[in-house]
Formats: C-alpha cells, sequence, structure tokens
C-alpha cells in the first residue's frame, strides 16, 4: 500500500500533528494555570479560572501521551537517544506533569488561604516549567545537542542540563512562554466571567506582542547566527535505519528548505497573523481571538519543523550521528501497522474531545461560582 519512504514522511507529519494537538489542547491549560495569580485578583475569581479548564485538563493530556507513544513506536532510536541524553530536562516536565493532579486535587481540601497559595504555586510552577522547557528543547535541536554513535550504534551524550540553557535557547523558550501565555489568556476571555475576560484580553494583546517581538528575533537569530544542518550527497529515502549511513554539512542555512519549498513561508506568516489577528479580536470576538492563538500555534511549530526538516535530532558532537525522517523509524511493517491504528482510533479521539468540549460550553460566571459554593 505504501513504501517505507511515503510511511516515514507519514510518521513525520503525524509527529508534528500530534505535537500541534498537545500544544492546542493542553496549551491553554498550563497558560491558565501560569496565569492564575495575576488574573485572579480573589479565591472566587480563581475558582472561575480553575472552573474553565477542570473539567477537561485530564483530558488534555492524551495528546501528551500519545505523543510519545508515537516517538517511542515510530521513531525508536530519536526516543531512545532523546530520553537518555535529555534526563533531567524531561525529568522536569514530567515533575510537572505528575505535580499537576496533585494541585488541582488538593487545593481545596483544606479552607485556608496559606494552603490554597502554596498549591497555585505549585500549578504556576508546572505550568512555566512546560512552557520554558518545551521552547528551549526545540531551540536546541537547531543548535545540536551533544551525542555521538559509535559504529556499534551505541550512542554517548556529553554535556549537562546547563549546557541547554543557551542564549538562543532561552529565546526560543520565551517564544514558548509568550505564545501558550497568549493561548491560556484568550482561553480566559473566551470562557470565564466578562470581568475576568476583559483582563485576560489585556494581557493577551501584551503577550502576543512579546510573542511576535521574540518569534521574529529567534526567525532572524537562527538565519544569520546558527549554522545549518544539510545532508551531503544523495539521499536514500528507504534504506536501513542507520544514521551512520550518511554525511552531514554543517554551515548551510536552517531556511535552505524554505527556499526549495517557498510553500513553506505560510508557516511563520501563519503564526505571525495569529499573533495580530489576537490584537484585534481578543476581547471583541472571544472565539476569534482564541482561534487565532491557535493559528498563532500552528504557525510557530510548522515553521520550526519545516526548517528542521529532514532532520529530527541534530548532534552537535558528530553531525553524521544526527537522526533523520530517512534513518531513526522503525521498521516497514510496525510503521504501517501503527497507521492502520491512527486511522481507526485518531478519529474517536477527536469526535469524542470535540463532544465533551460542546457539553462544556459557555462561560463560567461568579454567579455559578457563588451558587455552587452556597449550595455546597
Amino acid at each position: 500500500m505504501f513504501d517505507t519512504t511515503t510511511l516515514r514522511l507519514i510518521w513525520w507529519a503525524l509527529l508534528g500533528i500530534l505535537f500541534i494537538a498537545f500544544a492546542l489542547m493542553d496549551g491553554f491549560d498550563f497558560g491558565v494555570a501560569a496565569l492564575l495569580r495575576i488574573l485572579g485578583r480573589d479565591e472566587q475569581e480563581r475558582h472561575v479560572l480553575l472552573q474553565t479548564i477542570e473539567p477537561t485538563w485530564e483530558g488534555n493530556q492524551v495528546w501528551f501521551v500519545l505523543a510519545g507513544g508515537a516517538t517511542f513506536a515510530a521513531w525508536p532510536t530519536l526516543y531512545a537517544t532523546a530520553f537518555s541524553g535529555l534526563y533531567l530536562a524531561l525529568a522536569l516536565v514530567l515533575l510537572a506533569f505528575i505535580l499537576r493532579p496533585v494541585g488541582f486535587n488538593f487545593r481545596d481540601k483544606v479552607h485556608d488561604a496559606r494552603w490554597r497559595a502554596v498549591w497555585d504555586s505549585v500549578l504556576i510552577f508546572s505550568g512555566v516549567v512546560v512552557m520554558l522547557i518545551s521552547g528551549v528543547a526545540f531551540g536546541n535541536l537547531f543548535l545540536g545537542v551533544p551525542f555521538r554513535f559509535d559504529d556499534d550504534l551505541r550512542m554517548t551524550w556529553q554535556g549537562s542540563f546547563f549546557d541547554l540553557l543557551h542564549p538562543y535557547a532561552i529565546l526560543a523558550g520565551l517564544v514558548s512562554v509568550a505564545m501558550l501565555l497568549t493561548h491560556g489568556a484568550c482561553w480566559v476571555a473566551y470562557r470565564a466571567d466578562i470581568t475576568i475576560a476583559q483582563r485576560a484580553a489585556r494581557i493577551a494583546r501584551w503577550t502576543a506582542l512579546t510573542y511576535a517581538i521574540t518569534f521574529v528575533a529567534a526567525g532572524i537569530w537562527l538565519g544569520y547566527g546558527i549554522p545549518g544542518f544539510a545532508i551531503a550527497g544523495p539521499v536514500t529515502t528507504d534504506g536501513v535505519a542507520n544514521p551512520l549511513f550518511k554525511q552531514v554539512t554543517v554551515g548551510s542555512s536552517w531556511f535552505a528548505s524554505y527556499m526549495l519549498y517557498p510553500w513553506f513561508w505560510a508557516a511563520p506568516v501563519m503564526g505571525l497573523l495569529g499573533a495580530i489577528g489576537v490584537q484585534w479580536t481578543v476581547g471583541k470576538h472571544s472565539l476569534t481571538g482564541f482561534l487565532c492563538s491557535s493559528l498563532m500555534i500552528v504557525g510557530t511549530i510548522l515553521a520550526a519543523g519545516f526548517a528542521l526538516f529532514p532532520f529530527l535530532l541534530p548532534s552537535s558532537l558528530d553531525p553524521r550521528s544526527s537522526l533523520t525522517v530517512w534513518d531513526a523509524s522503525s521498521s516497514h511493517g510496525t510503521l504501517l501497522l501503527m497507521l492502520g491504528a491512527v486511522i481507526v482510533f485518531l478519529p474517536l479521539i477527536i469526535l469524542y474531545t470535540s463532544w465533551v468540549y460542546r457539553v462544556m460550553r459557555g462561560r463560567v460566571t461568579l454567579e455559578d461560582v457563588q451558587h455552587s459554593h452556597n449550595t455546597y
């Protein structure tokens, strides 16, 4: 049905779709959590904010699980290399995911302001950590990460967690934070009591502006200050999954693929148009504002993915060891079997998720929260 080359391209696209879905669905959860004490000025307002995400935040994490599972099954070399070398960074992300449900569940167990402040801090920490580290990780992909393979494909990693905090990677982290704070604020503007929504709309305009500035700055730096990776010589797209069967040069532009496929430029333009749309629509047409912040996320992730293609995990120690779409995948049979599972189950997940959001539609007002407290 599909040859190996086509399956590898399909799974590269599916991996991107899953990461986009994770950023879209869980991104506003993290954004709302990070803004909890800024948008919520008293306990009732903070309850409103939490009620906009509490019915769905746990279900949204399915996209994170799916992205991790797809990486494990479709790109096992990528999964093993990234999780081995980036262990501390990924451990921090997992810690944030562990603390989130604890924060949501324990926050209201004791009716004490100091108790709630502690768990609010936990939720804020979990939101900021995931947003920042995700962006820093993407930034490091363009810099190359310090690993190499020997002739027996045994991986060696050199470096530490703090080596990942390159200024460019930190800038990419700021892009991620500004983008997802905007997404969270737009969600609040769409779903929360109008008083809080107006406050969120003002913050969304500032964070969208911050996103646009940092996104453009990161793009200029990437184009003129970060040497790109390129495969030298003929490319075998359907060969054995061995990263050492190629030669890689460093020094070209990361935007070389944009020159080959000019339509790639639609992705960064989409991100910037989303930020402009937030400026014009949030607070006036709240659903449109949220859709604009979603467009911003889609454009940003696509822009990064198009620039990296066909690289998945470039190596700064030994460019030949860099993992690409063509040499880091599972076998043809595994990719085909998994594609069948995706065709069956992904539409079901989308339909179920759409139904949940339809049921939970509408604003959460201060009156709703006050009534629920009086009832309790």
